[in-house]
């Protein structure tokens, strides 16, 4: 007998719909079944992914609001236009400018986010407006044509776990490794050129790093708070690694690998 609702672990650079297509190939009696993801994760995100399969895509709306669990690591100094590493470098701070109390700023500005808010879809995303994603117009640089649709959310907790730095060798390496695994046309060619050239003129830099945990409800995007903890703090930040630990009852150790 099928499982409804499968909890399968979307490793990084996977799209979602690559994770469904790799559970299939290992589980060939699912093949013929309706499956879809309830939440979706970005390439460069890992963890939990909800699959519904069958009759239970009609209660979709109910797995939709569940309530998800992040870890993320933000990177501070850069901005990109996706938010995230798997996009191109629009401008990058001359030498890292975080103070010495970085650990009391970050949990001050993120306290400020905490509770009910409009947060706009980001222009790289799969939202449609007037029938063609937000990407598409984005990479046809037309977004300043359309109204970027908001909604609302909510977070009910984030707090730092851990602070660290990084060099310029062991971060370009990294980029390098994580775009890497991303299949498909994400522009990593361009991208990658991008954050190599950039980086090459900051060889004796170090980055900062903060790890932080977020709960919050459905439709959140976490590289979008990843930037605006960036503008509160007065500088830049981009989404280094994003993984959902938890949708509802569904955990991250529970994950079909």
């Amino acid at each position: 007998m099928l499982e409804p609702v499968l909890n399968l672990y979307k490793r990084m650079g996977e799209t979602p719909l690559e994770r469904i297509k790799r559970f299939r190939l290992h589980n060939p009696e699912y093949a013929k079944s309706k499956m879809s993801y309830a939440g979706r994760l970005d390439p460069m995100a890992e963890g939990v992914l909800v699959v519904l399969v069958g009759e239970e895509n009609k209660k979709r709306e109910k797995y939709l609001n569940l309530t998800k669990e992040y870890t993320a690591e933000v990177l501070f100094g850069i901005e990109t236009d996706t938010y995230d590493i798997l996009g191109k470098i629009i401008d990058m701070d001359k030498q890292h400018g975080l103070s010495d109390k970085i650990s009391s700023a970050i949990e001050h500005c993120l306290s400020r986010f905490v509770g009910v808010q409009s947060q706009k879809y980001p222009a790289y995303s799969s939202k449609k407006v007037e029938g063609k994603p937000l990407f598409k117009w984005a990479r046809e640089g037309r977004v300043h044509e359309i109204d970027i649709p908001e909604r609302e959310i909510e977070i009910f907790s984030a707090k730092v776990l851990k602070l660290h730095t990084l060099s310029q060798y062991d971060l370009a390496s990294l980029i390098s490794e994580r775009v890497g695994l991303v299949q498909g046309d994400f522009r990593q060619s361009e991208i990658l050129a991008g954050w190599e050239k950039s980086l090459a003129k900051y060889v004796q830099r170090t980055f900062e790093v903060a790890t932080i945990t977020v709960s919050c409800g459905s439709g959140t995007y976490i590289r979008i708070l990843a930037h605006e903890l960036g503008g509160c703090l007065k500088t830049k930040a981009v989404l280094l690694a994003l993984k959902r630990n938890s949708v509802g009852a569904y955990i991250v150790r529970d994950s079909i690998p």
